[in-house]
């Protein structure tokens, strides 16, 4: 059958069966098959009929519950083996041809070495099971800022979520003809079945690789069934080998945040002219909650574009274009609530696949911070009976939702433009108690790329007067970056050199969890962070005024829109003001970190650090 064909592979009628006449992809297809020696190949075609199939075929096994349909309708439950739970990087490899090329950020094996340790890892390693080709789009199918990949995997979960998170199927097939380019993706849960062999609901191995061939845009991942362990096109593909395609072709892959901000309109006869932001905060910054702002100022109006990953190219115009290259949300559910993110919480009314939340007694999900009180009764994440009482979580903190983007209920309409939308303001940000105020402009775009290198988190608390220990995590890629780090802060700098710096999107660094010395947030985050997006826009517009400071320009006290905000003047002076001596402090660490890049760390941000000094005096 063409679609969602199902073929042997034992002979040469794989070419005549599959559902494409593109050479390359048969033949790599053939090969991959006789390697790991599935019982059988299925072509996926992304239909919902195949989706439901699949489905079923998960339920039958174990993997999936179906959640109850008058509360979830089309929606399953999955429970991980306890031993695979999340991205696992120190088995994360950048197999670059020369060890220069992964950094010191990146765990490096030779691909010649690799590759062996892979023939035996993957020889046979599907036998007794279904090998799924997904052929998928990372961005508007044909769009000129998407790009396709294949991946080859042994788990229908992993194909049914790649229909949600990508577009999947035989329209991918049918743009790639006979010869277009794709990356080559393969997975294997590492757990073949002798015949006769009972599966288990979630196989997996103890043995891990997860592994990107810059060079020949290859991925292959062994022994996890877990989301970006096995969900190729997401951290694998958009972000670890984009990353080196943005690299070489002069375009950015990026993990960001895309969001529409409407202003309120100023008069019937002029409509109030949008503006988009992307944004790069590392894990546990609010960064999906931004994606989904619920502002609090009247009359403006946030849409999502996407949550979690950013493709920009510039335009003809000179600006810069950024497409989600995704279709769905993997998102994290503990702490999502309605207080939180009432509209990532809206999106999961159905089509949903949840992971390791716990189950209520009815058939439905719940993770802490779902609802302020937690059920008096539910099955947790481990199958275990659970009560308010039992003293361990209900949900695995890393728990997920996987849900069709298009379920948001603030999505905007332009969030499938195959054109993409012309960024304005580019933001970054980390979880900083001490030192960094609520919001900096950028001088210029240099500036602003030093202030991407040197995004942080703090790891300790720190005293009164001090800054706490750091985790660096640049440009929020600490984990995705597919290249030297140092030289990719160095493709930043001279993308803006060479572009025409009045189109540049402007740079700013927010910081949504300053502390007063009582040890408490000054800032109310969520919603309200939409009063320091006013500000950006009016900046963007020339029209706030801003206080220009040693590390950048931060908002007067009156150009920031404080209507009905309970905050007093002391909290208020610490967001909006620049300890000299606290900065210098600050200043102090940033050598170390650029030393680490050696001689890749680009000579500008050398130069940034010095004039950062200078005027710190």
């Amino acid at each position: 059958m063409r679609n969602g064909a199902i073929v042997p592979y034992e002979n040469s009628a794989l070419a005549a069966s599959a559902p494409t006449q593109h050479k390359p992809l048969l033949a790599w297809v053939q090969e991959i098959a006789e390697l790991t020696q599935p019982d059988r190949i299925e072509w996926c075609d992304g239909s919902e009929a195949e989706y439901q199939r699949l489905c079923d075929l998960l339920v039958d096994k174990g993997t999936f519950t179906r959640l109850n349909p008058e509360k979830r309708p089309n929606s399953y439950y999955a429970a991980s083996d306890p031993r695979d739970v999340a991205r696992v990087e120190d088995r994360t490899f950048i197999c670059s041809e020369r060890e220069q090329d992964a950094g010191p950020t990146n765990n490096w094996k030779a691909p010649a070495e690799m590759r062996e340790t892979f023939g035996e890892l993957f020889a046979g390693s599907m036998r007794g099971r279904t090998m799924y080709v997904v052929p998928f789009s990372m961005g508007p199918v044909g769009s000129p800022l998407a790009a396709c990949g294949v991946e080859i995997t042994d788990s229908a979960y992993v194909a049914v979520s790649m229909r949600t998170m990508t577009r999947m199927g035989q329209a991918v097939l049918d743009f790639l003809g006979e010869d277009g380019e794709f990356v080559k993706a393969v997975h294997t849960l590492g757990a073949p079945l002798a015949e006769g062999q009972a599966d288990v609901a979630w196989p997996c191995n103890e043995t891990k690789y997860i592994s990107h061939f810059p060079e020949s845009r290859e991925i292959w991942s062994y022994g996890s069934g877990y989301g970006g362990n096995a969900l190729l096109g997401k951290k694998c593909y958009a972000l670890r080998i984009a990353s080196t395609m943005a690299r070489d072709e002069g375009w950015l892959a990026e993990h960001m945040l895309v969001l529409k901000l409407t202003p309120p309109t100023v008069s019937p006869d002029v409509k109030a002219e949008p503006v988009y932001i992307t944004a790069a905060f590392p894990s546990a910054c609010g960064k999906t909650n931004l994606a989904m702002l619920q502002p609090t100022i009247p009359g403006w109006k946030v849409e999502t574009i996407g949550d979690d990953i950013a493709w920009m190219r510039f335009g003809a115009d000179g600006r810069l274009y950024a497409i989600n290259p995704e279709f769905g949300f993997f998102g994290v559910a503990p702490g999502t609530g309605a207080d939180t993110n009432a509209n990532a919480v809206e999106s999961m009314w159905g089509n949903t696949v949840f992971t390791n939340v716990a189950l209520t007694d009815d058939g439905d999900v719940w993770w802490e911070g779902l609802t302020e009180e937690p059920p008096a009764h539910l099955t947790d994440w481990r199958g275990n009976s659970w009560t308010p009482e039992s003293g361990t979580p209900a949900a695995h903190p890393n728990a997920r939702f996987t849900v069709p983007a298009s379920q948001c209920p603030i999505i905007a309409p332009e969030w499938e433009d195959p054109a993409g939308v012309p960024i304005s303001a580019i933001l970054f940000g980390g979880r900083r108690a001490s030192a960094v105020p609520l919001v900096t402009e950028s001088f210029d775009w240099q500036h602003g790329v030093f202030l991407g290198a040197n995004v942080a988190s703090e790891k300790t608390a720190a005293a009164e007067g001090t800054v706490g220990e750091l985790r660096r995590d640049p440009f929020a890629m600490l984990p995705f970056c597919g290249y030297n780090m140092g030289d990719y802060f160095a493709h930043w700098v001279k993308l803006g050199r060479e572009a025409d710096a009045a189109k540049l999107p402007k740079i700013y660094y927010v910081n949504w969890f300053r502390k007063n010395a009582d040890g408490k947030f000054v800032w109310p985050g969520f919603g309200e962070n939409s009063r320091v997006l006013k500000w950006i826009v009016e900046r963007l517009q020339g029209g706030a005024d801003g206080v220009t400071t040693p590390i950048g320009v931060l908002p007067t006290r009156d150009a920031l829109d404080l209507d009905g905000l309970d905050i007093d003047d002391a909290d208020l002076e610490l967001l909006l003001s620049v300890d000299p001596e606290i900065w210098r402090q600050e200043a102090a660490l940033i050598p170390e970190h650029l030393e680490r890049f050696g001689e890749h760390a680009p000579k500008e941000l050398w130069a940034e650090y010095e004039r950062l000094v200078e005027r710190l005096g």
